[in-house]
């Protein structure tokens, strides 16, 4: 295609990746746009922004690939755009691993994706986590060949010392920083993904620690697999690791290549790396620069697309920050520099000096050699000038630093060959390759989930057991809660006397007794919330279903639903003469704490923080236990409110176990008349059914009521709770 443009005829040409690209990941102008409201003359306006913007280029396979930039340069946004964490529909362009296209789907059965923060289960060893990591993603394989692949891994990340330790939290002492890390990596890549994301690997870490993790994912990235990860001023040890760097700045490509043609693109956009100075980091302070400055980055970015010089900045201007990096900014809203002469380790600024012509507007001075994994210019661009003609030059394949579009010169020289993982000597035996059995098959063709929906639920269920186990706190404060309450009540209602007073009495034993035990549930709103995170980590790239995570959950806290439940039964049953079946009135309590159960899950799932989970059950519970028919029965609340009664989850409970007391014509008591006062009598004046068959409905309703909050529950980790961007 040819443009006019003044003197100038541009002839653009798409040559894509480089011609030796033999593998990895590819994309192609992605871009994602949210909307910001903005305040303007008073008035809040909504306006799009470019998260990402147009951002073309490749992660080459068996390398390291870095993303880099100042703060909110879109470093994450970017990988999470290349991992398939945005919502479909959002990002727009195009991705594609090994030459198929890939949609979010397809990315999420052929990678991993290792969070910033480590979200793993505090009381269970490196092995054992290491194992059910294993027991999920490795699919229906022999428990030996998971045992071996697991002390093969521990072995290659370095823990062989911390092999039975716990992963320990705030309060129980566990594996260093930097172990817990690396156990957080070796969890996602058991199944030896083709593809590897890490947001910030090594935020939080000393520089040895840093640095032992840095070096385990280069070990995995020549074993063959993609890595992609995202590093905040990383040391110059860890640079030396790094294979390939993608630089950011405001959602745009500032640069694309080898960490070594840094210096050589600085050099072509005019600037030269002082003495003494890291070349990255001078890039970096560079993009600040122009941030600060009225052309801001898009100068820059301007420059990696067409080779357009970025204009020369003022003193004033190339001023850096002597503390810290600039909050990002709006675009429009520039923050103007603050003039302080001083660099980010306190040392003044060396003059900056260009090595090239700077009165020529595009860049002719190609002359070094440069690592041809920079080569992956989307656009060539060849000028023609009056006074130069090149129309006799042939077409070359340029040597450029980023996915830079320089312009086509005599003095390019040929590009060398891409690093892939065959060009390194690797021991295959010493690592772990990407091709597990899952990832023999093509992406389309992959299995989305290892293991069958039964599979899962028994190991979900082992899971479960033994951090109960571990952890026993929650289930025996709940049954030493009940065992001590239920001897209070005993003593307290022993014995009640057959007139109006004991019939009050049991009233109000019956009443305590279901707030007692919808209470006794809330305490599972913390313990779900920190675990809501593991859940999400795992689900984020189909290690198990949302269905078998729920069911197993059930199924685990049946068996201790029915001690706690049995234990009170026991305690009370005697004590206060309860008469009607002795198994309805456990069958009673159990489907209760069942139904609370669940309750207080859809709760844990829905609310951010437990402080809002314990709010919301605490105002969910006064509402319930003011309509159950307590304080008014069902025939006296006013109209508007009957939903109310019919939705609160005590209500068939209480007339549950009232039922089951007085549908009896025996006399428990006598009026100040004399008249005497049947269980029938009772029931009626309460507006509850006499009907023996109407006790059983109230137990089939709890259930319904259990299995429908389970159910909410079971839809909101299957479709809003995803750890993905909208």
């Amino acid at each position: 295609m040819a443009r006019a443009n003044g003197h100038r005829f541009e002839t653009v040409i798409d040559v894509g990746k480089p011609a030796n690209f033999t593998g990895g990941l590819e994309f192609t102008s992605l871009t994602y746009t949210v909307s910001k409201k903005q305040k303007v003359d008073g008035k809040w306006l909504s306006q799009e922004v470019d998260l990402l913007h147009k951002i073309t280029g490749y992660a080459p396979k068996g390398c390291i690939t870095a993303v880099m930039g100042p703060s909110g340069a879109g470093k994450s946004t970017f990988l999470d755009g290349l991992a398939g964490r945005i919502a479909s529909g959002s990002l727009m362009g195009r991705v594609s691993f090994d030459g198929t296209e890939m949609s979010p789907s397809l990315i999420k059965r052929t990678s991993a994706y290792i969070m910033q923060e480590d979200r793993l289960f505090p009381m269970l060893t490196v092995y054992e986590t290491l194992m059910f990591a294993a027991d999920f993603r490795l699919g229906p394989i022999s428990t030996t060949d998971k045992k071996q692949r697991v002390e093969k891994l521990i072995e290659q990340l370095g823990l062989s010392s911390s092999r039975n330790t716990y992963i320990g939290d705030e309060g129980t002492r566990g594996v260093s920083g930097g172990e817990r890390r690396r156990v957080s990596i070796g969890v996602d890549i058991i199944h030896g993904p083709s593809l590897l994301f890490l947001d910030e690997p090594t935020s939080g870490l000393d520089s040895t620690s840093a640095q032992s993790v840095i070096e385990k994912v280069h070990h995995i990235a020549r074993s063959g697999s993609t890595v992609i990860l995202t590093i905040h001023q990383p040391s110059s040890r860890i640079q030396l690791l790094l294979d390939h760097l993608i630089v950011l700045a405001r959602g745009q490509l500032m640069f694309q290549g080898s960490p070594k043609d840094v210096t050589l693109h600085l050099t072509r956009m005019g600037r030269k790396v002082p003495n003494g100075e890291n070349s990255i980091e001078y890039l970096i302070d560079v993009i600040q620069e122009y941030d600060r400055s009225e052309h801001g980055v898009e100068a820059l970015a301007q420059f990696v697309r067409t080779g357009m010089k970025p204009p020369k900045l003022s003193d004033e201007d190339m001023s850096v920050s002597s503390v810290v990096t600039p909050a990002p900014l709006s675009r429009g809203n520039r923050r103007q520099p603050e003039g302080s002469g001083q660099r980010r380790n306190g040392r003044k600024r060396l003059p900056l000096q260009t090595s090239v012509d700077e009165s020529n507007e595009f860049d002719h001075s190609l002359r070094s050699p440069s690592w041809s994994g920079s080569n992956i210019g989307v656009v060539q661009t060849f000028r023609f000038t009056p006074t130069r003609q090149r129309n006799d030059r042939k077409l070359q394949n340029p040597m450029s630093t980023s996915p830079g579009y320089y312009t086509q010169s005599s003095e390019i020289l040929p590009s060398t060959p891409t690093p892939h993982s065959s060009d390194y000597t690797v021991n295959e035996n010493d690592y772990l390759t990407p091709n597990a059995p899952q990832n023999t098959l093509p992406y389309h063709l992959a299995p989305k989930f290892a293991n069958s929906f039964f599979s899962e639920t028994w190991i979900l269920m082992r899971r479960n057991f033994k951090i109960i186990r571990r952890t026993p706190e929650l289930f025996l404060s709940r049954l030493f809660v009940l065992t001590i309450m239920g001897f209070m009540m005993a003593t307290m209602f022993i014995n009640p006397k057959d007139n109006s007073q004991g019939i009050t009495n049991r009233l109000s034993f019956f009443i305590f007794t279901v707030c007692l035990f919808f209470f006794s549930s809330n305490d599972a709103v913390p313990a779900f919330i920190q675990e809501r995170f593991i859940f999400i980590r795992e689900t984020s790239h189909n290690a198990y279903r949302a269905s078998s995570y729920t069911i197993s959950g059930l199924i685990t806290f049946l068996p201790f639903l029915a001690l706690q439940s049995g234990v009170y039964a026991a305690i009370v049953w005697k004590a206060l003469k309860l008469r009607g079946p002795f198994y309805y009135f456990l069958l009673v309590l159990y489907v209760s704490l069942l139904s609370t159960n669940s309750f207080v899950m859809f709760v844990s799932s829905v609310v951010p923080n437990y402080i809002l989970g314990y709010a919301a059950v605490i105002a969910f519970t006064a509402l319930f236990f003011l309509f159950c028919g307590y304080f008014l029965s069902s025939h006296d609340i006013p109209m508007y409110w009957k939903w109310m009664n019919k939705i609160s989850t005590m209500t068939y409970p209480y007339e549950g176990l009232l039922m089951n007391q007085y549908q009896t014509s025996d006399v428990f008591g006598h009026d100040p008349t004399g008249e005497a006062i049947s269980g029938y009598s009772i029931l009626e004046s309460l507006n509850i059914s006499t009907q023996e068959f109407k006790k059983w409905e109230k137990v089939l309703v709890i259930i319904g009521w259990a299995v429908l909050y389970r159910i909410f529950f079971y839809l909101v980790l299957r479709f809003f709770s995803k750890n993905q961007r909208s």
